[in-house]
């Protein structure tokens, strides 16, 4: 899996003077932890799918500044010599703890948790968002997708609409981590090794005098991997009739037509009534293909109508996240611990509030591998089946772990001291922890609309904790204003 390096200055500025206000105040060599969240699950549903991990390392073990980079910061005139000087061997040699990709996760969970010297744990935060943000994002609308298409099989289809290059790589490698294991890019393809797929454009039939020709002549230079377009003209009276004209040809010569495309009109109506025609010509292992604006919603309508569509082309509402509650996934980086002292963000929100201090992420598996519900704890803590747990934004819900539950670290230290602990994984095997993880959410958990909400809960020594924080804070503050 190669490694694409990312510039150090992948920063917002503010990251920079800190790190300077920091380093001047004799602060940045100080102990803190910060931990990486989002505060609402994507796509109002009720799950996310963790990505974007490998990326992140990857930036992190070769996080340099080179002579470029402090050359330009010199000339921004907000910097002090002895600060560039320290930049120029500063590096990442912190502690990195997360779940695998793959993984399923949840709102107000710490995803990642980064264990280090102030400077290099605050310095990160921009870029760390960035990637994991992102990725999180298309995964989750991708094992979305894929649960709308049932057995079919999704292949991402977003490159001319994804957010520039960057977006288009690792949104294909986001996508085949969620469900979307084929793409249609072909770098992704390179530097992900992800199987790529693909047919024709329209202009390739209008380059011909007619469709027939044009099918012909595609079926000529791809025989053992054509798919056709059928569409350019009309589907259903020149579409479909010269591509199975052309179907007949193919096995006359020992070939076969892997598929048709579908890319507009009403896709469940026209897949319904190609298959009928396909199969009556002798043809019933042809598959049809699927695109037009899909999303998890139309692919969902599409099947409750009957439709007979294999392969679903998913573009640009994948590889841009777009729909209700897409766009941009929420996630922080937020201090919980500094100088080895607990902190807490202070609100009267408790949404916003944030869980001080170092802590466990764990999950609540019955005997059959169901998932039951997950539970934070402070980092000393071991919570047993049967201990009372507290809901973090509600305090007065509480509920008890069920019996016989058994408790499973969801997270693990994947870096330390700057190097990487555990073998990058390929994409398979992220897509199949997600896909085998998805099986075991309670019974709703996946449902478009509606879902049922999957339970976070806190133990009742981080609630006191965080409980204990808030009021000598709002203490203070209240002493002040009198």
């Amino acid at each position: 899996m190669s490694i694409i390096r990312y510039s150090p200055l992948l920063t917002d500025l503010y990251q920079l003077t800190m790190l300077a206000g920091y380093f001047e105040k004799g602060m940045h060599r100080k102990q803190a932890v910060f931990d990486l969240f989002f505060r609402t699950n994507p796509f109002h549903g009720a799950y996310a799918v963790f990505a974007g991990l490998q990326t992140a390392l990857d930036h992190l073990a070769g996080l340099r500044f080179g002579d470029a980079d402090l050359d330009y910061l010199a000339r921004l005139g907000l910097f002090r010599e002895n600060f560039l000087a320290y930049l120029r061997d500063f590096a990442f040699a912190g502690r990195v703890i997360a779940p695998p990709e793959g993984s399923v996760v949840f709102a107000g969970e710490p995803l990642i948790t980064v264990e280090g010297n102030l400077a290099e744990a605050q310095f990160i935060e921009t870029a760390l968002l960035n990637i994991i943000n992102f990725q999180i994002l298309v995964a989750t609308k991708a094992a979305r997708i894929q649960h709308a298409a049932g057995d079919g099989q999704v292949v991402e289809f977003g490159l001319r609409r994804a957010h520039g290059p960057d977006g288009g790589l690792h949104g294909a490698r986001a996508a085949c981590i969620g469900g979307a294991r084929r793409t249609s890019n072909v770098w992704a393809g390179q530097v992900f090794n992800i199987p790529v797929q693909g047919t024709h454009a329209h202009s390739w039939v209008m380059c011909f005098d007619d469709e027939l020709s044009a099918f012909r002549a595609y079926a000529d230079c791809f025989p053992d991997n054509c798919v056709l377009l059928v569409d350019t003209y009309d589907t259903l009276e020149s579409g479909l009739p010269n591509a199975i004209t052309v179907a007949g040809e193919l096995r006359a010569r020992g070939h076969e037509l892997r598929g048709i495309r579908l890319d507009s009109g009403d896709l469940a109506y026209l897949s319904r009534t190609a298959r009928t025609l396909l199969d009556q010509a002798g043809f019933p292992a042809v598959k049809i293909v699927a695109s037009s604006d899909l999303d998890e919603t139309l692919i969902d309508s599409i099947r409750n109508e009957g439709g007979c569509i294999d392969i679903y082309g998913v573009g640009t509402r994948l590889a841009t996240a777009g729909g209700p509650g897409g766009g941009a996934l929420g996630g922080v980086y937020k201090l919980v611990r500094y100088d080895g002292q607990p902190k807490l963000k202070v609100t009267s929100d408790l949404s916003k509030a944030t869980l001080p201090d170092c802590k466990r992420l764990l999950r609540a598996v019955d005997g059959d591998g169901r998932y039951l519900m997950d539970i934070l704890c402070r980092h000393q803590e071991n919570p047993a089946a049967g201990d009372t747990v507290f809901d973090p934004l509600n305090p007065s819900r509480c509920k008890k772990i069920p019996a016989g539950a058994e408790l499973r670290e969801i997270r693990r230290t994947v870096m330390d001291r700057g190097l990487q602990l555990t073998e990058p994984e390929s994409l398979e095997e992220m897509a199949d922890r997600c896909a085998d993880q998805l099986r075991r959410l309670p019974e709703g958990t996946l449902r478009l609309a509606n879902p049922h909400v999957y339970k976070v809960a806190v133990t009742a020594d981080l609630r006191d904790l965080r409980d204990s924080l808030m009021q000598k804070h709002l203490g203070e503050t209240y002493e002040m204003a009198e």
